[in-house]
């Protein structure tokens, strides 16, 4: 079992950077980690996940300017967003799936933090 814990979120302007940062409870070596995001009245979209080694995905939107990593020492995950835009705007989830080829499909993923909210104005 895995518990999640965003933290990071805040509000930024438009072009500013935030790092989101997701602390597990427990050893997340053996599940592949990724950010979510939603918006009121829209689906959880797929941001980023990263692979057993190391490599990250991401989603169209937001590749070139998020960057996810992972520190195993520190069971921590994190997703540093740079050149933010307004439709960045979203609540911001990191989950844990123990699929070792992982997608940016969130029914692939058992663990879920409770969120960071992201405002960009």
């Amino acid at each position: 079992h895995v518990q999640l814990v965003e933290s990071g979120g805040g509000s930024v302007q438009t072009g500013g950077s935030l790092r989101l940062s997701c602390t597990a409870s427990g050893n997340i070596n053996s599940f592949c980690m990724g950010w979510f995001r939603q918006v009121p009245g829209k689906e959880r979209e797929g941001v980023a996940y990263i692979d057993t080694v190391g490599r990250g995905s991401y989603a169209d939107s937001v590749r070139g300017r998020f960057t996810i990593s992972q520190d195993n020492a520190k069971n921590t995950l994190y997703l540093q967003m740079n050149n933010l835009k307004p439709e960045d705007t979203a609540m911001y989830f990191c989950a844990a799936t123990p699929s070792w080829y992982p997608t940016l499909s969130a029914a692939e993923y058992n663990y879920w933090g409770q969120g960071t909210q992201v405002t960009v104005s």
